[in-house]
Formats: C-alpha cells, sequence, structure tokens
C-alpha cells in the first residue's frame, strides 16, 4: 500500500509540475514584454522534479508526463485545427491523436530528463552547471536531430524583447533556448540552496555560482543584443529603399468555395478580388512589386488544364503586362503528371520598346507532412480512402535565389519561401548564401483558423531575419502579412480575418554576415555532440575516482 501511494504521489508531482512548466512556456509563448521574465524560469518546476528521481525509469516518466501536459497545453490548437480541416466533428478524436503523439512531437524532454538523470548521478556534489549543460545541449541537439513538425523552441518565446532576441544570429532560437534552461537550473540552485537550510538564508557562498551564472547570462545576451541592434540599425535606411505591395484578400478554403459555386466563378472570384485590391495600391503610388499569397491560383499556370484555364493564364499575365507591374503569387506547377506548389515570379523584361513577360517558377520543398506530402511507404489506396484529405505535391529541388528584374529596372535578388519553409533555419539560410537581398514568403495560413498558429507562424518567420539580417515581406490569404525587419521586428502586419492591400516600403539593408548564414544550422549537431561528450567525460572521471 505505501509503495502504492508513494508512486502515485510521484505521478502526482510530476504532473503538478508539468502542468506548473507548460503554463509558463505558454505565458511566454504569447510574445509580450511582460512576460519575458518566465522564459527565464519556465523549467524550474520540473527540473525540481526530475532531482527527485531515484532512477532512470522515474526521469524517464518525467519526461514523458511533461511530453504529454506540454503538447496539450501548448499546442491543443493543433488537434482542433486539423478537425476543422477536415471537416471532421469528432474533437476528441483528434485530441486523442495530438497527445498520442506527444513523444514524437515533443522528444527533448525525454531524451534531456534521461541526460540529466545520468549526469547528475556521476557529477562530483554540486556540479550543477555541468548537469544542466548536460540537459540543455542534449534538449536542443534532440530538437535538431528529431526536427519537430512546428520547429519550436523555447528560445522563441524572446522575441517580443527587442536585445535578447539579437543573440540568434549566432546560435538561433536553439542557443537562447540552452541561455533560458541554464537561467533555470541556476533559479533552482538557488531554491534548493534556500531548502536545505529550511528556507533560510543559506549564505552568500552557497549562492555565488547561481547568481554569478544566471547574471552572466543575462548581461551577455542583453549586452551582445543591445550593440547588434544598434548595429544593424546603423546599416538600415542608407540608399534608395523598395515599395512591395502585400495583397490580404481574406479568402479561405478554396475547396469549398469551387464546391459551392464552381471551379470556374470561384477562380474567378479569387482573381477579380486580387485584381481589384492590387489597383487600389495602385492609384498613388506605383509599387516597385506586388506579391499575393500561397496558392492564390489555385490551379496550375503556365500549364493549363482546359481552355478556361487557358483564358485565365491569359488573363493574368495580361494584367502584369498592361500595368507593367511584376507580380510574384501562388500557384500549381505540372510536369508531366507531377504537380508542385510554386511560387510564380512574373514580371516584364526587355527595352522600353519591347516589353515581354519572363516567367520563373520556384517549387516548394519542405511539404508539410501528410496535408501536402505523403512518404511513397504510405501512399496506398486504402489510406487515402480512409484519409481524403492527404496531399499530392511532390517536393522542389531545395533552396534558390531568384533575380527578379523590377518595375524601375533594378534586379532584385530575393530568396522565396512558401509556408512551411519559413520555420527551417538551415534551408533559409543555404537560400540566402546563394547572393538574396530579400526574403519573401507566400503561405497559406488558413487552416489555422482563428487559433495561436498564424502568431507562431509569423514569430517563426521573424527568427529567419535575424538570424540572416536580411528584410522579410511576408503575404498570406487570411493572415498574418507583415514587413519583418532585419532585427527581427514586424514593422507593418495585416491582423488574421482582415481584407487589405498594403504598401510594405523596406529600407536598402547593407549585407551584414552572420554565423548563422555562414554555417547554417550548426548549433545543433555541435549541441547534441557536445552533450554526449560532456555526459560521457562525467561519467569517465566520475569512474576513476572510484577505481
Amino acid at each position: 500500500m505505501t509503495s502504492e501511494l508513494s508512486v502515485g504521489r510521484r505521478f502526482g508531482e510530476m504532473l503538478l509540475a508539468a502542468a506548473a512548466s507548460s503554463l509558463l512556456v505558454w505565458l511566454v509563448g504569447r510574445i509580450e514584454v511582460v512576460w519575458v521574465w518566465a522564459g527565464w524560469v519556465a523549467l524550474v518546476p520540473w527540473l525540481a522534479v526530475l532531482d527527485r528521481a531515484r532512477t532512470a525509469r522515474q526521469a524517464l516518466a518525467a519526461g514523458l508526463v511533461l511530453c504529454v501536459v506540454f503538447t496539450g497545453v501548448i499546442f491543443g490548437w493543433f488537434a482542433e485545427a486539423l478537425r476543422e480541416y477536415a471537416q471532421s466533428s469528432s474533437a476528441w478524436a483528434y485530441w486523442l491523436v495530438l497527445l498520442l503523439c506527444a513523444p514524437l512531437l515533443q522528444p527533448q524532454f525525454i531524451t534531456a530528463a534521461l541526460a540529466r538523470h545520468l549526469a547528475r548521478r556521476v557529477a562530483p556534489e554540486g556540479a550543477f552547471l555541468r548537469v544542466g549543460l548536460v540537459g540543455a545541449l542534449v534538449y536542443v541537439g534532440t530538437e535538431w536531430a528529431w526536427p519537430k513538425l512546428f520547429a519550436d523552441t523555447l528560445g522563441q518565446g524572446l522575441h517580443s524583447s527587442a536585445w535578447l532576441r539579437q543573440g540568434a544570429d549566432i546560435a538561433g532560437a536553439h542557443g537562447l533556448t540552452v541561455v533560458l534552461i541554464l537561467a533555470s537550473e541556476c533559479v533552482l540552485a538557488a531554491l534548493e540552496a534556500f531548502a536545505a537550510r529550511g528556507w533560510k538564508w543559506p549564505g552568500g557562498r552557497v549562492l555565488r555560482m547561481p547568481a554569478a551564472v544566471l547574471a552572466a547570462l543575462v548581461v551577455a545576451l542583453t549586452g551582445y543584443g543591445a550593440f547588434r541592434l544598434r548595429q544593424v540599425s546603423e546599416r538600415t535606411g542608407a540608399g534608395p529603399g523598395l515599395t512591395v505591395g502585400v495583397v490580404q484578400a481574406n479568402i479561405t478554403n478554396y475547396g469549398r468555395l469551387a464546391a459551392e459555386m464552381g471551379t470556374f466563378d470561384a477562380l474567378r472570384m479569387i482573381l477579380d478580388t486580387h485584381y481589384a485590391l492590387s489597383d487600389e495600391l495602385m492609384k498613388d503610388t506605383k509599387p516597385d512589386l506586388i506579391v499575393w499569397p500561397e496558392t492564390v491560383y489555385p490551379t496550375t499556370f503556365g500549364s493549363p488544364k482546359s481552355e478556361e484555364g487557358a483564358e485565365f493564364d491569359q488573363e493574368l499575365s495580361q494584367f502584369v503586362g498592361e500595368r507593367q507591374m511584376p507580380l510574384i503569387f501562388g500557384a500549381y506547377d505540372l510536369e508531366q503528371d507531377r504537380e508542385f506548389n510554386a511560387a510564380m515570379f512574373l514580371g516584364p523584361v526587355g527595352s522600353s520598346e519591347e516589353k515581354r513577360l519572363e516567367l520563373g517558377v520556384y517549387r516548394k520543398t519542405l511539404l508539410f507532412p501528410m496535408t501536402e506530402w505523403v512518404p511513397e511507404s504510405l501512399d496506398t489506396p486504402w489510406v487515402r480512402g480512409l484519409l481524403p484529405w492527404l496531399g499530392t505535391w511532390k517536393r522542389g529541388p531545395g533552396p534558390q535565389t531568384f533575380h527578379f528584374p523590377l518595375r524601375s529596372g533594378r534586379v532584385l535578388k530575393v530568396a522565396p519561401l512558401i509556408c512551411y519553409e519559413a520555420i527551417f533555419p538551415g534551408y533559409v539560410a543555404e537560400a540566402v548564401r546563394k547572393g538574396a537581398e530579400l526574403i519573401v514568403t507566400i503561405s497559406n495560413d488558413s487552416w489555422f483558423g482563428t487559433s495561436a498558429g498564424p502568431k507562431l507562424h509569423l514569430t517563426l518567420a521573424a527568427f529567419r531575419s535575424i538570424e540572416t539580417r536580411l528584410p522579410q515581406v511576408r503575404a498570406t490569404n487570411s493572415g498574418i502579412s507583415a514587413f519583418i525587419s532585419p532585427t527581427g521586428e514586424i514593422v507593418r502586419e495585416v491582423q488574421t480575418g482582415q481584407r487589405a492591400g498594403v504598401l510594405m516600403t523596406i529600407p536598402q539593408t547593407q549585407p551584414m554576415g552572420t554565423l548563422m548564414v555562414a554555417w547554417g544550422d550548426w548549433f545543433g549537431p555541435t549541441a547534441l555532440v557536445s552533450g554526449l561528450g560532456l555526459l560521457l567525460g562525467l561519467a569517465l572521471v566520475a569512474r576513476r575516482k572510484h577505481a
């Protein structure tokens, strides 16, 4: 009976700690300055429970419990978004699948819990920093080795602080995550020192190390951020800028529209709305180019499947040609029987007397699992019959930079991204290394609905601008469209559910080198190897002492 009570009590402690840490992460995930402090202490409750684990099995259990609770608290919106996307009434089924998949969605809690527990067993007394460093490095190393569905990490919560987020140009948001985890370790070490003395003052000597490390982390990250922010600001705004028109028509669920109105009438309405919003943008000040969202042209462009499709192609080309307005828009691209999600670069080129239209095509490479792309091993008639909403697109060739002629004659080097691709730092860095001056992201975020999804997607995209020090224009069909500066600031945005055409003025930005551009997503593998190496080193030292 006593054993059963102790197991139940231990599970209750794990559950409460997981809930407390998840709620703190949820607060910092609101991306508001008032909640930045929560990121520095978010894992304290969970780490405290880990310190009470007597066996590796208990540590793994604590990691698994946090996986499930964290997924439910932070990503509960995803279950509802999937339910609406599939037009199902069984909300419980999507919640069940989400929670069952929690170890796949947040595996870093399990590996970090085990690594930290093993490190604690072999580390000398009071070596909280080495133990914490093992856990933090294995944590972000796991996030790199097992890419998560949303590429989320704790460090992204620092986006609301203009200074603290600048450190992402060194090691990405994962570098910020390590800082936050170590901060929680310092706070926990101080609290445990108080607890060991009955919550009386433990003495300055005991608190010196955790206080010094915490202060060093805060000062270093803040100081670097202030320096880098000033440096980037000094290199922004010199010379002629660029004006980009972004159209957000707030037209969603193209499939339902086609079913209700007919394919022809639905496409007619979509295009007419975008034509009208674009013409409104060009009334007073002509932009250098216009950007429409992902799949705004919900059929193939350049390879029409019918006579009506050919007429729509000709009409859109005529729209660009008559206005002499370069246009980037989302459509489908067809190659034999393979279809791609694509960004089309359509613009006038040639002399003023002999202007012609030129088309460039970028094919999306990183497709969202299941809804856009299905692994061949799962792509069977039985599976598609069970899940009719599965995607059929094929993968593109990878990161690219396009040389796109503007209305003024200037050639702009654009790194195009489509939706999901904006969350992967290594992919974006590879595109930028090809000489890009501007990141252009087109996305369809309507399936997120009014959930936290659009804001999360925007925050992830903002880190790509910090890491590359490039401005970014983001066009979505239903929000959040935005202009993001090289410091990660959301300068202009069109919120979810709004219909608008917006002119975004982008100052010229002098090229700035960053470690993330030079080395890509280097910190993940480095952290994994370093964390495991440190754990092995601690174990070898402990073994020699006991030999």
